[in-house]
């Protein structure tokens, strides 16, 4: 069952925004999420939070400073997801542009795990480093920040996910979620840490007279980069966020971007002069994360540090061909997850918890998503890791913080997690092969504590009914320029309409004709084959159509009820 609800706003709100220049339906649909100062949709830079004001960001840059003056060689230790990818190309990018001697490494994760482990320390150390510095990663790091301070190398850890309840013995952390930082956005990625610790460090520089004589480095070239990982790692789009990703669109529209972006646009056939952060999350995004799924995202680090267009467009079609290959997988898992989901009726579980001893590591997380999207369940999905042990991804649904339900089945029982983390909606973990039905019952008897029944219904929010003079292309082309995401989401519609013509594309699509008085409306629901009826209460989103160079509107169909 789905409940199709609709977001309130107030009215004196929607008033105000609507004074101060937005369009009267912006205005209700911010209004409905929260924004009530027009300051809030000011995207520019200047109003970006000052780098000063997270912790640790000063001395960071001051060590990164001091070891660009001595010439010390840095190593960057990467994460192998797309926020990983775009924070190690920032780094790299940004870093080589004020004169460091600085390389990266990135884990294999299916040999070295997560994170800068021991064994991570000891490979870095083939490159020499004086300084080892994380992006996407380290917060957890408590043993591989004590083997590097061994061997006497510096670290700089740059992380977003939360801290446990030990912090490394770093020589410096930057990252908003640690205990006594008053950074008021908590949401930034990866990138976006990395992004603000370069430009401390710039401004660090800038007091040294490091830039005498020469042409100041300009950061906001790497913002295409910031803007692609903080959409590809599902973080809240808050104010703050949505400054990056802005700027960081306006420039891909421009055609001012790393030659890997522009290539990745190519093999995914999109067009950058109107690009949208839907782009970003289910094009460009899927397609580096292609690479740390089942190959190795050095691949993808490559992709967008390099400088040369013909090399560019060469890794993205690698990249093309890794995420048709991942694609493949994924839909193999997903057949065998639903076939072993056959018996169990999911109305009696709180949770899901799967496992095939052929499934593949890099693709159980999007096989969580998948599931957990239609059965509305928190659910995780376990693939082979060492012997003896399964490695597990997870994904949750509003009213379920995955990490912490995953921290209290560690206090129930102490000893059946070998290692976790994660986000709200989304974590990692291992377990002991042996143990996995144990897991699965702890899990569900934590996950049924934690959550309220009427959250496992899920509910569509919406904005409501659409004016009839509003269903048009100019409309449609004035939402898509917006930034939508997470914690800012898209518009969503409800209405009533009638049936006129309806059939089947490609053997699972619904395409329909539907009336609204007197204006008739093309609409599609992709991945449902099942008839409408006459009458049906649908909830949509106004999108753009291309065919044949010719752009209409178009409904696209999240769930409709028979009537």
């Amino acid at each position: 069952m789905t409940r199709i609800l609709t977001r309130t706003a107030s009215a004196d709100t929607v008033s105000r925004l609507a004074q101060s220049g937005l369009h009267p339906l912006l205005a209700r649909i911010y209004a409905a999420r929260g924004v009530s100062d027009p300051a809030e949709l000011d995207y520019s830079l200047k109003a970006l939070i000052p780098p000063g004001r997270l912790k640790g960001v000063d001395d960071a840059a001051q060590i990164l400073a001091d070891a660009i003056e001595a010439g010390a060689r840095m190593v960057i230790i990467a994460d192998y997801d797309c926020d990983g990818a775009t924070a190690c190309a920032v780094g790299m990018r940004a870093l080589r542009m004020f004169g460091a001697d600085v390389h990266y490494i990135v884990p294999n994760r299916f040999e070295y795990g997560y994170g800068l482990t021991p064994a991570i320390v000891e490979l870095a150390t083939g490159l020499e480093p004086e300084l080892l510095i994380t992006v996407d990663n380290g917060i957890a790091s408590v043993e591989g920040v004590a083997a590097a301070r061994d061997l006497g190398l510096a670290t700089v850890i740059t992380d977003h996910h939360l801290p446990g309840d030990t912090l490394p013995e770093a020589d410096v952390i930057v990252n908003p979620n640690q205990p006594g930082c008053d950074f008021p956005s908590k949401a930034l990625a990866g990138v976006g840490v990395m992004f603000y610790t370069m430009l401390a460090l710039r401004a660090e520089l800038r007091s040294r007279g490091a830039f005498a004589g020469r042409t100041e480095p300009n950061l906001a070239e790497l913002l295409d980069l910031v803007a692609l990982g903080t959409v590809a790692d599902v973080v809240k789009l808050d104010h703050n966020n949505r400054i990056l990703v802005s700027q960081g669109l306006q420039r891909m529209r421009a055609d001012r971007m790393q030659p890997g972006l522009r290539a990745l646009f190519t093999v995914a056939a999109r067009e950058p002069a109107r690009c949208t952060t839907f782009d970003l999350g289910f094009a460009l995004g899927p397609r580096l994360n292609a690479a740390g799924r089942l190959a190795d995202m050095s691949l993808g680090i490559e992709c967008l540090i390099t400088d040369d267009p013909g090399r560019a467009l060469e890794i993205a079609q690698e990249l093309d061909k890794l995420n048709r290959e991942r694609r493949a997988i994924e839909a193999e898992m997903q057949e065998e997850a639903m076939l072993g989901l056959d018996g169990i009726d999911p109305g009696s579980r709180t949770s899901l918890t799967l496992f095939e001893p052929e499934w593949h590591q890099g693709v159980i997380g999007i096989l969580a998503g998948r599931i957990k999207e239609k059965f509305h369940r928190p659910t995780i999905a376990f693939a082979q890791g060492n012997p003896g042990e399964l490695k597990g991804s997870g994904r949750s649904i509003p009213g379920l913080h995955l990490r912490d339900a995953l921290d209290l089945v560690t206090k129930q029982a102490p000893d059946l997690v070998i290692k976790f983390g994660g986000h709200a909606m989304a974590a990692g973990l291992t377990i002991h092969e042996d143990r996995l039905e144990e897991f699965r019952e702890t899990f569900e008897a934590v996950v049924k504590s934690l959550m309220n029944p009427a959250d496992l219904t899920r509910s569509l929010e919406t904005d409501g009914e659409l004016e009839g003079s509003l269903f048009t292309l100019e409309t449609a082309q004035l939402l898509e320029r917006e930034i939508w995401g997470q914690g800012f989401a898209p518009p969503l519609f409800a209405d009533h309409f009638q049936v006129e013509n309806q059939r089947i594309l490609k053997e699972k699509h619904l395409k329909l004709q539907l009336r609204k008085g007197n204006t008739r409306l093309e609409a599609i629901q992709f991945n449902n084959a099942g008839p409408a009826a006459e009458h049906i209460h649908a909830a949509f989103r106004l999108a753009v159509n291309e065919f044949r160079g010719v752009a209409s509107v178009q409904l696209m169909l999240e769930h409709f009820e028979q009537e």
